[in-house]
């Protein structure tokens, strides 16, 4: 497997990460423009906002969800609520082309029969990372983590199932989808700071829909 950073010509295909979690090249693209319109839509709703740590500090990431539950991280930890704390509505429905997608990069990554219940949508703009984490409040860890990226391209952090461990650094780019279950389901996962740049489509930021059974 080789991740040339940022090739010019982007691979298509399934590339495998380690076992159980795979990188889908180019899978979300046919789904763009309804994707980003149903985005700018949820997040009408919903805003994207600075979410803290348990410890009080600010993420650099901004964040909003969708579905039956969204994720929230506060002083009392983090978790998934079925209403938005700061407006103490229901989180927006999850769009059709969102579910669509999800299944069917689920589905090609070799996981059947996901239907998400809940989709966190993480706004990147230069500088923003996400630190080293598991996914790990979900009910039932059966199921996969579908992830898509949007804009301008990051280096995904895919570990193992200790912080400490190794991580290997995979390249993505605008449509890849990394899909992750079975044995990989709690590997430790980020991505690194985003370089300056500016996307033709979503300009400077990156966006990423991450598609979880949540309840």
């Amino acid at each position: 497997m080789n991740f040339d950073l940022f090739a010019n010509t982007q691979p298509q295909g399934c590339e495998k990460i380690c076992t159980g979690a795979f990188v889908l090249r180019g899978f979300a693209l046919p789904f763009v423009a309804d994707v980003v319109r149903e985005v700018t839509h949820v997040t009408a709703l919903a805003p994207l906002r600075n979410m803290h740590t348990p410890s009080g500090l600010p993420m650099s990431v901004t964040t909003t969800s969708c579905g039956n539950a969204g994720w929230v991280s506060d002083a009392y930890g983090y978790r998934y609520a079925k209403r938005d704390a700061h407006s103490q509505q229901e989180w927006p429905k999850i769009p059709e082309c969102f579910l669509l997608l999800a299944h069917q990069a689920a589905t090609a990554a070799g996981y059947e029969n996901f239907t998400p219940d809940s989709c966190l949508i993480n706004c990147y703009k230069i500088g923003a990372k996400m630190s080293l984490h598991q996914d790990k409040n979900e009910k039932d860890i059966s199921q996969p983590i579908v992830s898509v990226s949007l804009g301008l391209p990051a280096i995904f952090l895919f570990g193992e199932l200790t912080r400490e461990a190794k991580s290997i650094r995979v390249p993505l780019v605008h449509g890849d989808v990394v899909v992750w279950g079975g044995t990989a389901r709690l590997c430790f996962h980020g991505v690194l700071p985003i370089k300056a740049g500016k996307h033709s489509l979503l300009g400077e930021q990156r966006i990423n829909l991450t598609f979880r059974k949540a309840l």
